[in-house]
């Protein structure tokens, strides 16, 4: 089944990890329609909740974020973000930056995710990700990367697997505001502490986890 679009969750909440109801809330996702899989997202230092999703069209997509999640959400009685992403237009920079969702494997479990958005409206053919990709590839401790282009929107962004927190916390603190910087644009980071939710993805069949190299 092929990846048509991506989304990105993320909770108002402070909740470590082991304390989330991931063991109920998994059965549930896979039988979400045109569900492919989840990586979960726990915040690193303030502890929020969330999730990286592979979808099989954008109308599930849709369908996710206007329907089930929000009814979910209002369990916890929390805010919430949500995203949605067209994977089609992003299939060949992904593919360039060794990303698990088009089909790389990694060498390690990643110690750390980083999710960017760029606030630019940018169609996807135009944004500048040939001149990107090397720096990003020499980037210390990164694994991956998966392109992020906005449904409608089209703001540029990404999720990242690093090797370490220490990793992925320099890249989002030093380094990638001085490329937001260059595009002259405002932008969103976020880290996530890749360690604590391998069972929970596994289950989901996050590509992170499922897909490594012997």
């Amino acid at each position: 089944m092929s990846i048509k679009a991506f989304v990105y969750t993320e909770l108002q909440i402070s909740l470590p990890f082991d304390q989330a109801p991931w063991r109920d809330l998994n059965p549930v996702l896979l039988e979400q329609p045109g569900f492919i899989n989840k990586t979960w997202l726990s915040g690193v230092v303030n502890n929020s909740v969330g999730g990286f999703y592979a979808f099989d069209s954008i109308e599930n997509a849709q369908k996710f974020v206007t329907s089930y999640f929000p009814d979910e959400v209002r369990n916890f009685n929390v805010a919430q973000t949500t995203r949605i992403f067209d994977a089609t237009v992003v299939e060949e920079a992904s593919r360039d930056m060794n990303s698990v969702h088009f089909g790389a494997t990694l060498d390690m479990k990643p110690g750390a995710f980083v999710y960017t958005e760029v606030q630019l409206s940018v169609p996807f053919d135009q944004a500048p990700w040939r001149e990107l990709n090397p720096t990003l590839k020499k980037q210390p401790g990164i694994l991956a990367k998966t392109w992020l282009s906005g449904l409608h929107t089209n703001t540029p962004g990404g999720l990242y697997a690093f090797d370490t927190i220490e990793n992925a916390t320099a890249f989002a603190v030093n380094y990638f505001p001085t490329e937001a910087a260059n595009l002259n644009a405002a932008f969103t980071t976020r880290i996530f502490d890749g360690s604590v939710v391998e069972e929970a993805s596994l289950q989901l069949n996050s590509p992170f986890y499922l897909y490594l190299n012997p």
